[in-house]
């Protein structure tokens, strides 16, 4: 069993840059692949970026590439969330979350029926 809780959402203006924390109870963080999405009001929840359990692979949605950088630091049982260049259409709610999909399969996913276990989520407000 894991348990997330996120950290770091507020109000930002366009082009600014938040950094957003998402610490995991338990003994195993290291094993878990660890996930972002987002979902915005009316909106289904959508894939923002994931890091493997090893931290050596990432992969982005596309309109995020360039602006946000996923990292992880196994001492702190933390992942992170590194946004930059923030745009109003990054307003949402964001959550972490982590599976062991790729110790089991072999390659990370971004779908988010396939991450067992969430947290919270933050609100990410970004002004124009």
């Amino acid at each position: 069993q894991v348990q997330l809780v996120e950290s770091g959402g507020g109000l930002v203006q366009a082009g600014g840059s938040l950094r957003l924390s998402c610490v995991a109870s338990g003994r195993t963080f290291s094993s878990y692949d660890m996930g972002w999405f987002r979902q915005a009001p009316g909106k289904e929840r959508e894939f923002v970026g994931t890091i493997n359990w090893s931290g050596l692979n990432t992969y982005y949605e596309d309109s995020v590439k360039g602006r946000f950088t996923i990292s992880r630091d196994g001492a702190k049982n933390t992942v992170y969330l590194q946004m930059n260049s923030l745009k109003p259409e990054d307003t949402a709610v964001y959550f972490c979350a982590a599976d062991r999909y790729s110790r089991t399969y072999g390659y990370i996913s971004a779908a988010a029926r396939d991450y067992a276990y969430w947290g919270q989520g933050t609100q990410v407000t970004v002004s124009s």
